[in-house]
C-alpha cells in the first residue's frame, strides 16, 4: 500500500518556466511522497520564443514539441491535461474546464484538483486594448494553435496564386513592433523568397507587402537606441515598411485604419502589441491584482494575500524594492523564477524562511531571421551577427537543457544538425 501523500504542490501553465520548474520538483522528489502536478490545456509543449518561426512556417512545430505525459512519466511528476477556470482558497482547490476536440467530443472532463501548494504560471495572451475589429480580424501570435492559424493563412495565399497567369499581391500588415512583431516581419520576408525555390512562383517576393506597424517612436523600445535602429534599418533593407508613431484605430477584413485616417490594406492581419494575463485571474476572491490582470507577488513570489500561492511568469508582476518597474515579461524571467522557485518551495513544503527572488538582466536578442541577430548582452554589450546568432540559439538549447539534461540535448543538437540539410526549410502543409 503506497504511502499518504504528505504535500500535494500543484503547477498550472506548462509554459517555459512552469514546465522547467515541475521537471525539476519532479526530479527532487522522486522518492518521496511529496506529489508534483503539472496542469496545462495542451499536450504538448513547444517554446514560446520559437512562436514567429511556427506562424512563417520556417520551423514544424511538430518536430520541437515537448509531449506532456511522456515528460511528466519520465521526470516523476503528474500531468493534469486542463484548462484553468477557477481557484477555490477556501477549499485549497482548483477547479478545471471540460475540453472537447475538434469533434466537440470531450476528451478532458471538468474536475477539481486538491492543493496544498500552489503555482500559478499561466503566462499572458495579445492585449487588443479594445481597439475595434481587433478580435474578430486579426490573429494573435501567442499560442502555438494561433501561430499554426496564421501559418495556414499564410500558406494559403500562395496555394491559391500557385499556377495563376496574372500576377498576384498579397498584403500583410502586423500591429507592434516589440521582439515578436520585428522577428515576424524578418521571418516571413525570409519564407517569401523560400517558397520561390519549392515552385510556389504565384506570389513574386516583390509582390509581398508587410507593414509592421508601431504606436511608439521606435521599434523595439527594450534596446537601447542605436541597436533599435540597426534593426529598423535592416528590416527596410528586407523590403519591410515600418511606421512608428502610428496608432491603429481600427481594424476590418480588408485591412487598418489608423488614427489619422491612413488606410493600410493587409488581407493578413497579425496582433503583436502588448500583453494581459488572463482575466480568471482577476477574479479570484481576495488576490490583488493590477490593471493587466497579473497577480502581484513579494520579493518571495507568493501573493500578496495569500502564502500558499505563488505566482510566476508574464501572469505575475514583482516590483523589486527601490525599482519603477515591474519586471519585464520575458522567457529568461521565467526561468530565473523557476530556478529560485525550486529551491523557495523546497523551504516552503517544509515550513522553513523562503529567500528572495532577484532579477538579472541578461540582455535581450531580436532574430532577423537568416539575416542576423541583433539585441544586447547584460546592460552595456551591443551584439550583433555570428555571436549574437550564437547566443541567440544557445537560449533554446539551455531550456532542453533545463528540460532533458547534457546527454539528451546533445543528441537533440546532433539530430538537427544532420537534419538541417536533409528536411524542408518550409513547412509546407
Amino acid at each position: 500500500m503506497s504511502e499518504a501523500i504528505e504535500h500535494r504542490l500543484v503547477i498550472v501553465g506548462g509554459g517555459a518556466g512552469g514546465l522547467e520548474l515541475a521537471t525539476r520538483l519532479g526530479r527532487r522528489y522522486r522518492k518521496t511522497n511529496i506529489q508534483v502536478t503539472l496542469v496545462d490545456a495542451n499536450l504538448t509543449h513547444i517554446w514560446k520564443p520559437l512562436l514567429h518561426e511556427v506562424a512563417a512556417g520556417t520551423i514544424n512545430s511538430y518536430e520541437d514539441e515537448l509531449n506532456y505525459f511522456g515528460h511528466a512519466a519520465k521526470n516523476n511528476f503528474e500531468f493534469q491535461l486542463g484548462r484553468l477556470q477557477a481557484v477555490d482558497r477556501d477549499n485549497n482547490t482548483i477547479s478545471l474546464q471540460e475540453i472537447t476536440g475538434n469533434n466537440a467530443e470531450v476528451i478532458a472532463n471538468a474536475r477539481t484538483i486538491s492543493y496544498d501548494t500552489l503555482v500559478l504560471a499561466i503566462g499572458s495572451q495579445a492585449n487588443d486594448f479594445n481597439t475595434p475589429g481587433a478580435e474578430e480580424n486579426c490573429v494573435f501570435i501567442d499560442s502555438r494553435q494561433e501561430a499554426e492559424r496564421f501559418h495556414q493563412a499564410f500558406l494559403g495565399a500562395y496555394l491559391r496564386a500557385h499556377g495563376q497567369e496574372e500576377e498576384q499581391s498579397l498584403n500583410i500588415a502586423i500591429v507592434g513592433a516589440g521582439a515578436t512583431g520585428v522577428e515576424l516581419a524578418a521571418e516571413l520576408t525570409q519564407a517569401a523568397k523560400e517558397f520561390i525555390r519549392y515552385g510556389l512562383r504565384g506570389l513574386k517576393p516583390t509582390n509581398v507587402s508587410i507593414s509592421l506597424i508601431e504606436a511608439g517612436p521606435s521599434i523595439l523600445p527594450v534596446l537601447p537606441a542605436r541597436v533599435a535602429q540597426a534593426a529598423h534599418k535592416q528590416l527596410e533593407s528586407l523590403g519591410v515598411k515600418v511606421l512608428t508613431d502610428t496608432r491603429v484605430a481600427k481594424i476590418t477584413e480588408d485591412g487598418l485604419e489608423t488614427d489619422d485616417g491612413t488606410v493600410i490594406p493587409a488581407v493578413l492581419k497579425a496582433w503583436s502589441a502588448g500583453i494581459k494575463a488572463p482575466a480568471l485571474l482577476a477574479d479570484i476572491e481576495g488576490l490583488e491584482s493590477n490593471r493587466i490582470n497579473q497577480l502581484v507577488v513579494t520579493p518571495t513570489l507568493q501573493t500578496t494575500q495569500d502564502a500558499s500561492i505563488f505566482a510566476m511568469g508574464d501572469c505575475s508582476s514583482y516590483t523589486p524594492e527601490g525599482e519603477e518597474r515591474a519586471i519585464p515579461p520575458k522567457a529568461q524571467a521565467a526561468h530565473q523564477q523557476a530556478s529560485f522557485l525550486y529551491n523557495a518551495l523546497h523551504q516552503h513544503v517544509h515550513q522553513k524562511p523562503l529567500g528572495h527572488f532577484v532579477y538579472s538582466d541578461k540582455g535581450s536578442l531580436i532574430s532577423l531571421s537568416k539575416e542576423g541577430t541583433v539585441g544586447i548582452l547584460g546592460s552595456s554589450i551591443n551584439v550583433r551577427g555570428k555571436l549574437a546568432r550564437l547566443v541567440y540559439v544557445s537560449l533554446y538549447r539551455m531550456h532542453q537543457y533545463a528540460l532533458h539534461g547534457m546527454v539528451r540535448t546533445s543528441l537533440l543538437l546532433v539530430r538537427d544538425l544532420f537534419a538541417r540539410g536533409s528536411k524542408p526549410t518550409l513547412k509546407l502543409h
